[in-house]
């Protein structure tokens, strides 16, 4: 079985090594298709995103506003299986049923960046077969814990634990920075939790957090929750306190 990355990126680049088939790269850009490639070994090879070669499975690994459109245009190079890592699930099960309904289907999510795996993985399975079991197999057997879930339940969580989250840290990171520098030896350990969790967001690709927060809309929620903080007097703060604790 060979395999097909679409996007040689951080997660396609995570995907390809985390599997044990030969993988070719096809991107936008065609030399980080082949620096992709060259890092893989003698299992790596790069094609032109437009090459009408078919492959055992073609994996989309592009940013989620673009992964149906990607589905739709690559998934008939997939001879058993598509696949995706976008990170969202609805929409990539919903295109692949359109795109290649007698294929495999499956969507995984890495919940983790490339340079802290192995770890959780997110599984939602529109249709398995022997391929997608060998690719499951192949990131069981690289360290990974795969979670099943179904679409609904994966996207709806995201809205917290990627939306609602990144839109907190970095309205945390914007509110520290007003003002000036906070010295060292008057730091809490809070903040200085809070300062860690803004570096590491902060070190990543903008337009990756502008997807997430386009696909799940955590920032509203986060500003609405600031404001009725900053409304609440006093006397009522107690009632939102407890509120946030259970």
């Amino acid at each position: 079985m060979d395999v097909l990355v679409v996007g040689a990126g951080e997660m396609g680049r995570w995907f390809a090594d985390a599997v044990t088939a030969d993988v070719a790269f096809a991107d936008a850009d065609p030399a980080r298709a082949a620096a992709a490639a060259d890092a893989l070994g003698a299992r790596g090879s790069a094609v032109p995103l437009d090459a009408a070669d078919s492959f055992g499975v073609v994996c989309l690994a592009v940013p989620m506003r673009v992964t149906p459109d990607a589905i739709a245009e690559h998934a008939g190079k997939a001879q058993q299986a598509v696949v995706d890592v976008s990170g969202v699930m609805g929409p990539p099960l919903s295109a692949m049923a359109s795109a290649a309904p007698s294929r495999e289907r499956v969507s995984f999510h890495p919940l983790f960046g490339a340079d802290a795996a192995p770890g959780t993985v997110a599984v939602s399975t529109g249709a398995d077969g022997p391929a997608t079991d060998r690719l499951e197999r192949d990131l069981t057997d690289a360290g990974n814990d795969l979670v099943d879930v179904t679409p609904a339940e994966h996207d709806e969580a995201m809205r917290t634990v990627q939306g609602r989250t990144h839109a907190a840290v970095i309205a945390f990171a914007l509110a520290a920075s007003e003002g000036d520098p906070v010295p060292d030896d008057l730091t809490t350990p809070v903040y200085d939790r809070l300062e860690s969790l803004a570096e590491r967001v902060l070190s990543g690709t903008p337009r990756v957090y502008a997807d997430i927060q386009a696909t799940f809309d955590g920032a509203d929620d986060v500003a609405a929750a600031a404001e009725r903080i900053a409304e609440t007097d006093p006397d009522g703060f107690e009632e939102l306190y407890d509120d946030a604790r259970r």
